[in-house]
């Protein structure tokens, strides 16, 4: 099963939907500070959907196959989307400051997803 490529998708129309709703429910309702963390949280979570859907590519491929780097690179990528764009949309709609405290972990997560699947490309071409 393409997990990663349907995780990838998934976040990509969550990422829509929720660019949408800000730009027009949220527009009027939140201040210009908090309707900018709301869009980074969206403009994070689409870049990581495509980082998730190349992941599911490489693996259902020739490319670089089922490598353990890449397993960990997608699940580290998922984990880091869930933790800094959820915490970055709750941020916005509760202004709950010490929600931010949070959010750097999933950019962690995200730094250590990058870093796995340039692992798995090493691996792959020695």
């Amino acid at each position: 099963m393409p997990f990663f490529i349907i995780a990838g998708a998934i976040n990509a129309a969550i990422a829509v939907a929720f660019g949408a709703f800000g730009a027009h429910a949220l527009k009027e309702k939140l201040s210009a500070h908090y309707l900018a963390i709301w869009e980074t949280a969206v403009q994070y979570q689409m870049f990581h959907a495509l980082g998730l859907l190349a992941i599911g590519i490489l693996m259902s491929s020739s490319l670089l196959g089922p490598l353990t780097q890449l397993s960990w690179a997608g699940y580290l990528l998922l984990a880091g989307t869930i933790i800094f764009s959820g915490s970055l949309y709750v941020l916005s709609l509760t202004q709950i400051g010490i929600l931010g405290a949070i959010t750097p972990i999933g950019g962690v997560a995200f730094i250590a997803g990058w870093i796995m699947l340039i692992l798995a490309a090493l691996k792959f071409s020695n």
